[in-house]
């Protein structure tokens, strides 16, 4: 009985194990690192090791994170940035890149490298047409090289693609085509994916069409329901991510491909910078796409297992905030590794914190605040709140935001510390003609966090341009004064 016992248990776990590394390895992660201080690549790799992730999309080939990932079993998209796209019009030059950032990592031991993202979303309409002539010349460049390379079988190349590059004009998924000012261009670039049996990789935020949309109803933008379903042909829609989804499997049909394999290149909810980008609304999100994914049903029209990747690991302070100041608080962990909110990867309902960074290294614990005895009118801090904001990251100050609730002192204090962090604690840089000064008492109130910034690694540090974040500076001043 004990040997039968023992069988049992064995066989069990064996089972348990094929379910959790089935569902594990349909979940990856973003890694960005748009940030003024970043985390040492080995701490972030351990990161996702400590945490389950088994997949990660990079937005760049830069060979110390790539290196960083060799022997970790983790399954890797490198990237190649928009503005390359141009010099991969040359074979010669794509057949060199991928001798560099595919070839040289691909030892015994070495990097998992499964994709290769041919630009990141160049069909905005936001570049008004800058990438158009070149995204489909670079994509098979790339693949043509993969080939000769002799890894085309396993890596393939692809492009990761917002959701704007198809369209329905009653928004009803059985509608969806491809943009009409890229239709025919879409359509080589996924008979192309096609025939090289690569996938195509959409960007799919339900939070944008929430942010976008004042009318949008909220429960649509989440799993769980409580919204008004839509009808399609027989078809029931509960959330916007199904429908968002099918409308591409509509289009892929239509521009006649319609097994054409989809990975969710970007899915997740910022937790600050907008009213409804909040811890509680990312949780709500993420436990119910989790459960989505857990459960293997797929979609309406894509029954089956969904492949995701989360949007993003880390929180970012020097992403654009053209598109809204939630774009630098994306992470479902803070700057420094830390997570923010109890979740559960296997989709189970077992929240819990996930683990946080390890090794981290912090700078002293002491902050930059508003030194009220300097100050005789407070129009006279207004031109140093703007310039700490323009060269750091205000966007937890604006509207519905977690340091929403300041008072004016408050306002500048964080203004002023914010810069002092990123300016690595430099005494200088909480001079502000006086008005500042160092404290080691903590500033943080309430929800409001006061950061202490982390030692960089290499203490890479970049210089903020002033046309987006000198802009909302002045915004930020202009709604809290």
């Amino acid at each position: 009985m004990a040997r039968a016992g023992a069988f049992v248990w064995a066989f069990l776990s064996v089972v348990l194990l094929a379910f959790n590394t089935s569902h594990g390895d349909a979940l990856g992660v973003n890694w960005g690192t748009q940030a003024s201080h970043i985390l040492q690549p080995s701490i972030v790799v351990r990161l996702l090791k400590d945490n389950g992730i088994n997949k990660v999309k990079l937005f760049d080939a830069d060979s110390w994170t790539v290196n960083a990932l060799a022997g970790s079993g983790i399954e890797v998209m490198v990237g190649i940035p928009n503005k390359d796209l141009q010099r991969y019009n040359s074979y010669k030059k794509a057949k060199h890149w991928v001798e560099k950032n595919v070839t040289k990592h691909l030892y015994d031991g070495g990097v998992d490298i499964r994709y290769v993202a041919v630009g990141n979303e160049p069909f905005l309409t936001s570049y008004n047409g800058s990438f158009l002539n070149t995204t489909f010349p670079a994509l098979s460049n790339i693949q043509k090289a993969l080939d000769e390379a002799g890894h085309g079988d396993k890596i393939k190349a692809t492009i990761p693609l917002n959701a704007d590059v198809y369209e329905s004009a009653t928004n009803k998924p059985s509608d969806g085509q491809f943009r009409k000012d890229i239709k025919d261009l879409m359509i080589k670039i996924v008979k192309l994916l096609h025939e090289k049996k690569s996938a195509f990789v959409v960007n799919i935020y339900p939070f944008l069409s929430l942010y976008q949309n004042p009318d949008f109803p909220l429960d649509f933008a989440f799993f769980n329901g409580g919204g008004n379903p839509t009808e399609d042909k027989g078809v029931q829609y509960t959330n916007v991510f199904d429908a968002n989804h099918d409308t591409l499997v509509w289009a892929l049909r239509k521009a006649g491909v319609p097994d054409l394999k989809i990975l969710v290149g970007e899915i997740g909810w910022p937790t600050d910078g907008d009213k409804n980008a909040n811890l509680k609304l990312a949780r709500r999100f993420y436990d119910g796409l989790l459960k989505k994914l857990a459960d293997g049903k797929g979609t309406p029209l894509r029954p089956g297992r969904l492949d995701v990747y989360l949007f993003g690991l880390i929180d970012e302070n020097m992403k654009s905030v053209a598109p809204g100041s939630f774009e630098r608080h994306w992470g479902i962990f803070f700057f420094d590794g830390k997570p923010k909110f109890p979740m559960d990867f296997s989709g189970k309902g077992l929240d819990k914190f996930l683990e946080p960074a390890k090794g981290v290294i912090y700078l002293e614990p002491k902050w930059c605040v508003l030194n009220r005895d300097a100050v005789k009118n407070m129009t006279q801090v207004e031109p140093f709140v703007n310039y700490a904001c323009s060269n750091s990251d205000c966007t937890s100050l604006g509207y519905g935001s977690s340091c929403n609730n300041l008072d004016q002192n408050g306002n500048v204090s964080y203004a002023f510390n914010m810069y002092f962090q990123m300016q690595n604690q430099d005494v200088e840089a909480c001079n502000f003609n006086g008005m500042g000064k160092i404290t080691t008492k903590n500033a943080s109130t309430g929800t409001c966090l006061f950061p202490v910034q982390m030692m960089s690694a290499g203490e890479k540090l970049i210089g903020y341009g002033v046309s987006v974040t000198g802009f909302m500076g002045l915004v930020l001043f202009g709604l809290l004064w």
